[in-house]
């Protein structure tokens, strides 16, 4: 089947690689993460990738401590660089080429982003983990997902959750809660969607990236997509 996607932005929550447990990284989580990531390069699609910090630090831990929101949050981004190594590792332990570019640089560790190079990465078959958020405080990895997908042009960002799409409410709490397939950047504003953080959300609108809500462990789900078929919820200008 013809590949509808060619060049993606994957983002995902550092809670995502925890597994079962409530800190840190799961061996088997990951290993079923980047099985994902290898059938997509084994299709031909390229393969950007931006991981939060979550599983390691929030700015949530300290607030009351003393320490400033700037310096938590540059913490939180440490958190992400972690993720991302972990992430490089076992993408090349699976027999991809991968790079860690940061957003803050760190000798001996990681690259420093500049998309054109990271264009010629991706498309030379690199797999890329993206770390370190944007760079600056006060942004989430949301926003470093929107930013980067459109800067090194990606197609679509895809956002990996718990729960296969966008709902009329939290399904997790309304058993009621039915599920949208399509939404369009000003339903999601109207109906108040937490789809993403609002700076990433609008970075998307006013780049008419396409954003696609959807569930990473299911199985073939992300296979589905970049084929052009349905899958969880699609945010993006103008009809289906």
């Amino acid at each position: 089947m013809a590949l509808k996607y060619k060049r993606i932005l994957l983002k995902f929550s550092g809670e995502a690689l925890m597994g079962s447990g409530d800190f840190g990284l799961d061996a088997g989580t990951l290993k079923v993460v980047v099985s994902q990531v290898k059938a997509l390069r084994d299709l031909g699609v390229e393969v950007a990738i931006v991981v939060g910090g979550g599983n390691i630090f929030r700015g949530a831990q300290i607030q009351g401590s003393g320490i400033q929101r700037t310096t938590g949050d540059q913490m939180g981004m440490m958190a992400t660089v972690m993720n991302a190594l972990a992430l490089r590792d076992v993408i090349e332990s699976m027999g991809m080429t991968s790079q860690v570019l940061s957003a803050m640089p760190i000798d001996g560790v990681s690259v420093g982003f500049e998309a054109n190079s990271a264009k010629k990465r991706l498309a030379d078959g690199e797999v890329l983990v993206f770390a370190a958020g944007t760079g600056s405080p006060f942004f989430t990895t949301d926003t470093a997902a929107a930013l980067r997908g459109i800067e090194v042009d990606a197609e679509i960002v895809l956002k990996a959750t718990k729960v296969d799409g966008i709902y009329t409410a939290d399904p997790m709490k309304d058993s009621s809660a039915t599920r949208y397939s399509f939404l369009t950047y000003d339903d999601v504003i109207q109906k108040n969607l937490q789809v993403m953080d609002m700076t990433a959300f609008v970075l998307c609108r006013e780049h008419q990236m396409p954003i696609r809500v959807f569930d990473m462990f299911k199985d073939n789900a992300v296979i589905r997509i970049v084929q052009g078929e349905s899958e969880g919820t699609l945010v993006a200008e103008g009809e289906k």
